[in-house]
């Protein structure tokens, strides 16, 4: 059946919830027309020709129930809003979905995805590219059957964008990141939920990005700051990391083998790999077994020339942390041992050059509490040599940098 399409006058009969939380993407979308997604037939295909046939400006709505896919949906019109009736109230189920692809792929702009969610993927949950200024919010992604390799690598997955907006969004399960931002620029990642991933939170290649007000629980490793080698967009810098719940990230790695996660220690609260100017400040860590932050260099073999593999310009400051870190896992066990068993709060791995450079200044700022444990491995260079471990409890204390501004986006004028 095709969609039907209902004046604009309807929408606040249609969707009263969705207009009361107020977001300013769902006050645009009560001046736009509508087309209501129908319930019966063939409801994957009219929801893929309603997206077809989509204007810019159009708001699709779709139902309350629980509907099955055997094939990834997409959408390439700007200024669209995708919404369901609740994130737990519409359900998209691709728990019979014959091919290897993302559940939902958008490549246009000015999108906002809201109030639904999405199950069992072959591969990614919802996947972005190309799309600026693209909202999720609301959203729900989530693999039912447990922590397993064989679930899709991301949940939310915008990547090459500028302004993304990622707010009140659960995923769960993503055998790579349940929230990942790749290669992009001015980024919010708030008032999420991430749980039972490998990553919980990735922010990767990327600049300008606040990740704040979340909940990082339960994942191999809770939030990671990344940058890798061999990207279109490499040199990510300027994150701001702050406000959230980052505890009991123990959940055993389940990454597929050869997967860069793959080599996340189970037990890690908080990772900054080879990125630049991150600020780290008022979070919760708790019980996170290896290790609750880990300032490390990448550590595998790279020609890409415009890399610089080591994390540098680096601010803790303010953040709580207790219990955990009496199970060291991973690459880095054996290190822990070598100190008596088990890591303090803080690690940083002590790489200072590589392929037979000289010591690069790394600007590192640990200004925590005097109670908080630290010890910088005193490595030197990748690749790991444990003849090299040369262990400081000296907290670095780098010159102070200026701490990035607030990002603001033009979808999100009244931030939360």
């Amino acid at each position: 059946m095709r969609p039907i399409i209902i004046a604009s006058a309807m929408l606040a009969v249609l969707v009263p919830a969705a207009c009361s939380k107020k977001a300013p993407a769902e006050k645009a979308a009560a001046q736009a027309p509508v087309t209501q997604v129908s319930a019966e037939g063939d409801f994957a295909a009219s929801l893929q020709l309603a997206l077809i046939e989509a204007k810019p400006g159009d708001t699709i709505l779709m139902p309350e129930g629980t509907f099955a896919f055997t094939t990834g949906v997409s959408l390439d019109v700007d200024d669209v809003v995708l919404s369901g009736a609740g994130q737990n109230k519409t359900i998209l189920d691709f728990s019979g979905q014959t091919g290897a692809g993302e559940g939902l792929l958008v490549t246009s702009d000015d999108v906002t995805l809201t109030d639904f969610s999405i199950r069992d993927t072959k591969g990614d949950g919802i996947k972005s590219k190309g799309a600026d200024r693209i909202t999720y919010q609301y959203l729900t992604v989530e693999w039912t059957g447990g922590p397993l390799a064989t679930n899709g690598a991301y949940g939310v997955y915008p990547v090459e964008s500028e302004d993304v907006l990622v707010q009140n969004v659960t995923v769960r399960g993503a055998s790579d990141a349940g929230i990942y931002v790749g290669q992009s620029k001015n980024i919010i990642v708030r008032n999420s939920i991430a749980e039972f991933n490998v990553a919980g939170i990735e922010i990767e290649n990327s600049s300008n990005a606040d990740v704040h007000g979340n909940i990082a629980r339960d994942n191999a490793g809770g939030i990671l700051i990344f940058d890798l080698p061999d990207l279109p967009v490499i040199g990510g810098h300027s994150t701001r990391v702050f406000d959230n719940q980052i505890v009991h990230n123990n959940t055993p790695n389940f990454a597929p083998v050869g997967n860069i996660v793959a080599g996340v220690p189970t037990g890690t609260g908080l990772i900054v790999m080879a990125n630049r100017d991150v600020y780290v400040f008022d979070n919760t860590f708790e019980d996170n077994d290896t290790v609750h932050v880990f300032l490390t260099a990448y550590n595998l073999p790279f020609e890409d020339e415009r890399y610089n593999p080591l994390p540098r310009d680096i601010t803790l400051r303010g953040n709580t942390y207790t219990g955990g870190l009496a199970n060291p896992q991973g690459f880095v066990a054996p290190i822990a041992a070598a100190l008596g068993g088990q890591f303090p709060a803080i690690v940083t791995d002590g790489v200072t050059r590589w392929s037979g450079g000289g010591d690069v200044e790394l600007n590192i700022d640990i200004d925590e509490a005097e109670d908080v444990g630290f010890v910088s491995l005193g490595l030197g260079e990748y690749p790991l040599d444990p003849a090299n471990l040369a262990p400081s409890f000296e907290r670095p204390s780098g010159g102070k940098e200026t701490e990035p501004s607030p990002i603001v986006l033009p979808q999100d004028p009244q931030p939360e």
